[in-house]
Formats: C-alpha cells, sequence, structure tokens
C-alpha cells in the first residue's frame, strides 16, 4: 500500500500562496504517495511563539497532534514550520508517545522526497539559471545543506535535485547560507533591518546572474519576492516545489 500522508500547509501558503500547496501536492501524488489535507489543521503556533507568548502556543501544539498523528508521514513545503514541530514543541508534551512518534516522522516537503520516497531526480526541462535561498531553520535546525560555520563535506538534497533537471545552472552565490531578514514578527518589529538583509540578498542573487529564485520556504520567498517588485528586478520567484511540479 502507498504510504498515507497528511499534507500541513502553513497558514500563509494557504492564505497567500495556495499554489504552492498544489504543487506540492501534485509532486506528492506523482510519486505514488496517498495524500489526506485535514481541513480541521490551525496555524503551528510559530508566530506566537516567535513573539514569547508561549502559553498561547500549547493548545495549537496539542490540537496539532491530535489531528496528525495517525498518518504514516506529515509533509509540508516549510522547514520553518516543521522545525516549529520538531524542535520546539518539546515544553507542551511530558513523555507523550504521540508527540514523539509524530516528531520523527514530519518532514520537509524535499526532505520527504529524498529521505522517504528516495527520490533522486526529475525527468523534466526547466531551462533558467536557479539562485537557491537556503532558509535558516531548515538549514540550521533541520539540517536539510551544509552551512558555512560547520567545516564538512558540502550537502544538500534540495540542491540536487534542482541540479538533476535538465537546463538548470545553479547560480553561485558569494554568501550562499545568509538570512534573508524576514524571521516572520522580526520584519515587523526591525523593518529598516529587515529590508537591509533582505536587500543584501537580493543584490547577491543579481550579482550571481539569478533569473529564477526558490527556497523550500516561502516565507523567505515572500518577503525577497517584495523587494524585488519594489525595485522592479527582473528576477522571478518561485517555491521550489512549482519548479518541480513545472517538471511534470
Amino acid at each position: 500500500m502507498p504510504p498515507k500522508v497528511g499534507l500541513f500547509i502553513p497558514c500563509y501558503v494557504d492564505q497567500l500562496f495556495p499554489q504552492v500547496g498544489i504543487a506540492t501536492l501534485k509532486i506528492l501524488e506523482h510519486f505514488g504517495v496517498e495524500v489526506d489535507y485535514p481541513e480541521s489543521q490551525t496555524c503551528c503556533g510559530q508566530p506566537m511563539a516567535n513573539t514569547g507568548c508561549t502559553n498561547e502556543v500549547g493548545p495549537l501544539a496539542k490540537r496539532f497532534v491530535e489531528i496528525f498523528k495517525a498518518y504514516d508521514a506529515v509533509v509540508c513545503p516549510s522547514g520553518s514550520c516543521v522545525s516549529m514541530v520538531t524542535h520546539h514543541y518539546d515544553e507542551y508534551f511530558q513523555n507523550d508517545a504521540d508527540y514523539e512518534n509524530l516528531k520523527g516522522k514530519t518532514y520537509e516537503f524535499t526532505d520527504y522526497l529524498t529521505t522517504a520516497l528516495g527520490v533522486k531526480q526529475f525527468a523534466g526541462r526547466f531551462p533558467h539559471k536557479v539562485g537557491l535561498h537556503q532558509s535558516c531553520h531548515g538549514l540550521r535546525e533541520l539540517r536539510l545543506a551544509s552551512s558555512s560555520e560547520i567545516v564538512g563535506e558540502p550537502f544538500g538534497n534540495a540542491r540536487a535535485l534542482l541540479e538533476s533537471i535538465e537546463g538548470v545552472e545553479i547560480t553561485q552565490l558569494q554568501r550562499p547560507d545568509e538570512c534573508c531578514g524576514f524571521g516572520g514578527t522580526f520584519s515587523v518589529a526591525e523593518e529598516a533591518v529587515s529590508c537591509m538583509m533582505g536587500e543584501d540578498r537580493v543584490h547577491d542573487h543579481e550579482q550571481a546572474g539569478t533569473e529564477v529564485l526558490t527556497a523550500l520556504d516561502m516565507s523567505c520567498l515572500m518577503h525577497l519576492n517584495g523587494i524585488i517588485r519594489r525595485q522592479k528586478k527582473p528576477i522571478r520567484v518561485m517555491h521550489i516545489s512549482e519548479i518541480f511540479a513545472e517538471c511534470l
């Protein structure tokens, strides 16, 4: 039997970028996964946690576990939200078997493709220079790719999947794992700093010749795309699932 996956869609994807959720669904079904979208799902609680309202996160964390615990796996097109579930829910659960089990089977989208399904390549064509933004939570909490502060062999399954697509040229950035400056509520509390960090990232992609800017997190891309649009830069922004979906 094919694995039955609970599709966990972040709030901002649901409300602002539904095409990312649809692309994620298409890819999972393409690889034979039975996908269910539980309509009772709510926010994972990350915005409240980041603002210090940890007491308000508890009910959301317990609801999340109750909704998703029965699935073979939980897949989300966001390293940030997955990191919240797998790295920051512990304070709300004491020796809870359901949570411990769920924590081990909750995946960021590309991690599920490569780790659980063993996907190595996409057969389609995408003839563009692609810049890959490494989102902080996926990089430094989920360890989905190598980071500059750690000595070792470079790795990154998302990059490997992109490189497998005919026509894709990954652009070489001067600072490939630097924060975009979004940081959720940080971009509101520290607007000027957030914007300057985002402009630095956009400039790096410009000098590298990026035509299509992608990432594992639509939140980072939302921030960068706001800068790109306002400054009328000729860079297209796509979540990695959208690129994969174009290759089917």
